[in-house]
């Protein structure tokens, strides 16, 4: 397992959109908006989903991701598998998170699943010499 430093987790948070990559079987990729999302530690992530399709058909057979967040030169990509939770304390956490935030939008969404994503590797996506590099 690879861990977030604190200046990764600061970015994820701080950026309001980031890009979750999911691919079929057979390698048909597949790249979604996310902006429901929050560090559990510096070992893993949750995403919830309110509106996957064919990003949760790709993770139920093959639940390898990248989830890929940037703001002006700095950003990562992070990889590993995914675990989805439609019960227990997580989700339902996860369900009055979401609740609040489309109320809060005017907004009357609702969290399906809460999507645990493991960080096995981390990349620098950034311009520059270091673009591409596995950091951890």
């Amino acid at each position: 397992m690879a861990k977030m430093t604190k200046p990764i987790q600061e970015l994820l948070n701080k950026v309001p959109i980031a890009i979750l990559a999911t691919a079929t079987p057979d390698g048909i990729p597949n790249a979604v908006p996310i902006g429901a999302k929050r560090i559990i530690d510096n070992q893993a992530v949750l995403i919830s989903d309110q509106f996957f399709n064919k990003t949760l058909a790709n993770m139920k057979v093959n639940p390898r991701v990248s989830l890929m967040f940037w703001e002006g030169n700095e950003g990562y990509q992070i990889k590993g598998p995914v675990t989805i939770e439609t019960t227990g304390r997580r989700f339902e956490e996860t369900t009055r998170w979401i609740k609040e935030m489309s109320k809060k939008m005017g907004l009357s969404f609702r969290s399906k699943a809460a999507v645990i994503l493991q960080v096995e590797e981390i990349y620098a996506i950034g311009p520059g010499s270091d673009a591409g590099k596995r950091l951890a």
